[in-house]
């Protein structure tokens, strides 16, 4: 008898278990760690800042208006002739769960109704955790071109302070 019951409860419990951990998909994810890759060149602690200057508030036209873009560059050097292209990845706190763009630290008197959008090389949007196109890289050192500006996200902005964080992953193809 005793060992039915131990046989009813193993069923129950698997039975459970298994109605527990129900899936509507699967997936995989895949990737490789490299021990080639080049060596990123962009300042002190790998940190370096963009200015975009000071942009007044009236050049801000309604949502979705922007400002001049500012050109920077992501340097990175001593790439290993096996390392031919990488792609770019930023990652932050999108502008209320808008990932597309990168929100304001939330500094006193921050600026509102504004955001940071990237773009790549060739200007296009380049949205957060998302890859940018691949860059093509030489033996040696390397300049990876990107673009930053303010883009308003509602009718009214604000000014103040408009500043913003993003770290970088660089991905070899």
């Amino acid at each position: 008898m005793k060992k039915n019951l131990i046989a009813v409860a193993v069923a129950f419990v698997a039975f459970s278990a298994a109605n527990a951990f129900a899936a509507d998909g699967t997936v995989n994810f895949t990737g490789e760690i490299t021990d080639e890759a080049c060596v990123v060149d962009i300042g002190t602690n790998n940190t370096m800042t963009v200015d975009l200057g000071k942009v007044a508030r009236s050049a801000f036209d309604g949502a979705g208006s922007k400002a001049s873009a500012t050109k920077f560059v992501l340097k990175v050097k001593d790439c290993p002739a096996t390392v031919t292209s990488a792609s770019v990845k930023f990652d932050g706190i999108g502008y209320d769960g808008d990932d597309s763009v990168l929100k304001l630290t939330q500094d006193a008197d921050v600026a509102e109704g504004v955001a940071i959008e990237l773009a790549d090389k060739s200007q296009e949007k380049l949205p957060l955790f998302t890859a940018s196109a691949p860059y093509d890289l030489a033996e040696g050192d390397n300049e990876l071109p990107f673009y930053a500006r303010y883009i308003a996200m509602s009718d009214t902005v604000t000014a103040g302070p408009a500043n913003a964080v993003t770290q970088f992953t660089l991905n070899y193809n």
